[in-house]
């Protein structure tokens, strides 16, 4: 496995596999292609289907009409083989004639790959599963975050204390927002008013409510283009930092164990990623939502004190019980269903958490194979349920108008 520097990645919204992965790839392309006269980029599949909604065409023409003309052409009928999110770069030299051509696919997470690899990162990770890293921690006497330090370089705490400040101040612009989304849905921020609201009630309504006006607050800010972390993608970035900023802030865990946390999490969205995906045009929201889920659900099952096995069955259940979950945004922008999703994710972190702290860590269906299964259930959905608005909610909405 990879860094888990793929997982948390820092940037603006609102998709990092259909915005941020097409304008690094635009950035790779440019520089193989620095005298390029005009340029030619065919968008396929998912990245065709929900691209305007998603600014997938304004990311890539940010970068490269600073240089020369730029065609775009949409084939959302073509869905390639390796990935639903293929993309075609062409430049042309002054008479037309072809100078370098790319095939690339944005995989999820801001992640690039060519056909059978991935373009950027090296293999920092020896053991890929999360049977084999819950038996070195079982027989070492060692956590999660423990392996992650083993094995990333002595910068990831660094760069884990720029993450969760990102993470912080994405929840706090979003609370202090209100107004309405970019797009034609005409969406209200809610952040705010769930804030305020959940100030009023007791103890039990209040966590919710907080916890829910955290992770609209981040997810509306992903929405309207705003700086976030991907975690494991854009479409899911409100769930970790919800569910971690509400337990700082009532239980006061520091710094240095949040950061923990944060690496335990990332770890379980890298086994993820390297068994199935993080793509929701791949896998549908389970690999989105469902794995931030888990993410958050081994985060607070180690802040609260968790045992590996505790840690295993928190991450189990929080992508087990999102198995399925479809990808249908409406008009192809991150706000419905995403936004609301992340702050029900948020909860069921949580529940799953205190689910596990009830057991023993003892249970029959593992991590591993869930992952397994979520991998398989996107595959055999219909393409019209990842990302394409062409099922499900955005079919419906359609139908209404």
């Amino acid at each position: 496995m990879k860094s888990i520097r793929e997982i948390y990645r820092i940037g603006t919204g609102p998709s990092s596999s259909h915005t941020m992965g097409p304008r690094r790839a635009a950035e790779i392309f440019l520089k193989r292609c620095p005298d390029a006269s005009s340029f030619e980029v065919t968008l396929y599949g998912s990245l065709a289907a929900t691209g305007k909604g998603h600014m997938t065409d304004l990311a890539i023409l940010d970068v490269l009409e600073k240089v020369a003309p730029v065609e775009i052409i949409w084939q959302p009928q073509i869905f390639l083989p390796f990935h639903p999110n293929g993309m075609k770069f062409i430049a042309f030299d002054s008479d037309k004639k072809v100078i370098d051509e790319w095939m690339i696919y944005s995989v999820g997470g801001g992640a690039l790959a060519e056909e059978g690899k991935e373009v950027e990162g090296s293999e920092v990770y020896e053991m890929n599963s999360m049977s084999q890293i819950l038996y070195w921690c079982e027989h070492t006497g060692r956590s999660y975050w423990e392996y992650v330090e083993q094995c990333e370089d002595p910068g990831i705490w660094e760069y884990l204390a720029e993450v969760w400040e990102t993470m912080k101040e994405a929840i706090e612009r979003g609370l202090d927002k209100e107004g309405v989304l970019p797009g034609p849905l005409n969406l209200r921020r809610k952040a705010s008013t769930y804030f305020i609201k959940a100030k009023g009630y007791k103890d039990n309504l209040r966590s919710r409510g907080l916890v829910f006006s955290y992770a609209l607050a981040v997810s509306e800010e992903n929405a309207s283009g705003g700086k976030i972390v991907t975690a494991p993608t854009c479409g899911s970035c409100g769930v970790v930092p919800a569910v971690l900023f509400h337990l700082q802030k009532s239980r006061e865990f520091s710094d240095t164990r949040i950061l923990r946390a944060l690496a335990t999490a990332g770890l379980v969205g890298n086994i993820v990623k390297q068994n199935a995906s993080i793509s929701g045009a791949d896998v549908g929201c389970q690999g989105e939502v469902g794995v931030a889920c888990a993410m958050a659900s081994a985060a607070a099952s180690q802040l609260f004190g968790g045992s590996p096995a505790q840690i295993e069955y928190a991450a189990e259940m929080g992508l087990e019980h999102h198995l399925g979950m479809t990808c249908d945004p409406v008009c192809g922008l991150v706000q419905i269903p995403c936004i609301e999703r992340n702050a029900y994710a948020a909860a069921r972190a949580l529940d799953a958490n205190i689910y596990s702290a009830f057991t023993d860590g003892t249970h029959r269906v593992s991590f591993d194979k869930v992952v397994e299964v979520m991998k398989q259930t996107g595959h055999d959905l219909p393409s019209l349920y990842k990302e394409t608005s062409e099922g499900g909610l955005a079919k419906d909405y359609k139908q209404m108008e």
